[in-house]
């Protein structure tokens, strides 16, 4: 893992099209893609035990927005968040959208991201760390997410891993590409 991959922000252009998508209902759509993740896993809901109802304020810090999640399984709510919301929620995630998006799928190590500090982590630690390990042992993939099986699985977590660690490493070499 490339410092560099970690601390990669998304690139300007990338921020200035964001506005166009700006209509799209993320927070339903999220918010039914995680109840739909529930019915077919529980058990990582039931993993949080006390703290899937508490609420999680993640902020991709290269967005103008951030997102609210309760992961209470088939009751999770996810909304899109003002970053001025922060302190209504229990806990605080923050960091590089490419970034949390790796912490979901185990591409990067959440300890290691904290503690060179590309993440930001504050609220209730035991919730923290009950998110922390509930989504470290799912070993969650992409087709996870979305609902699929098999080849399409196969197929959707590779196209969608690869255009990822593709954005990572065009995202981490931008700025060495405006300073020469």
């Amino acid at each position: 893992m490339t410092a560099g991959f970690v601390e990669a922000r998304l690139p300007d252009f990338v921020n200035r099209l964001l506005p166009a998508f700006a209509g799209l209902p993320l927070g339903p759509m999220l918010t039914l893609s995680l109840r739909a993740l529930a019915r077919r896993r529980p058990a990582l809901f039931e993993r949080l035990g006390e703290h899937r109802r508490e609420r999680y304020f993640i902020d991709p810090v290269d967005l103008a927005f951030a997102f609210t999640v309760v992961p209470d399984g088939e009751q999770a709510i996810v909304q899109a968040a003002r970053k001025s919301e922060a302190s209504t929620c229990g806990v605080v995630i923050r960091g590089p959208l490419l970034t949390l998006l790796a912490l979901l799928d185990g591409t990067f190590d959440g300890d290691a991201l904290f503690f060179n500090r590309v993440i930001s982590i504050s609220g209730r630690t035991e919730a923290v760390l009950a998110l922390r390990n509930a989504i470290e042992d799912a070993e969650l993939r992409p087709s996870d997410l979305v609902g699929v099986r098999g080849t399409l699985a196969r197929l959707l977590d590779a196209g969608i891993l690869g255009g990822l660690d593709t954005a990572r490493r065009f995202a981490a070499s931008a700025p060495a590409r405006r300073e020469s």
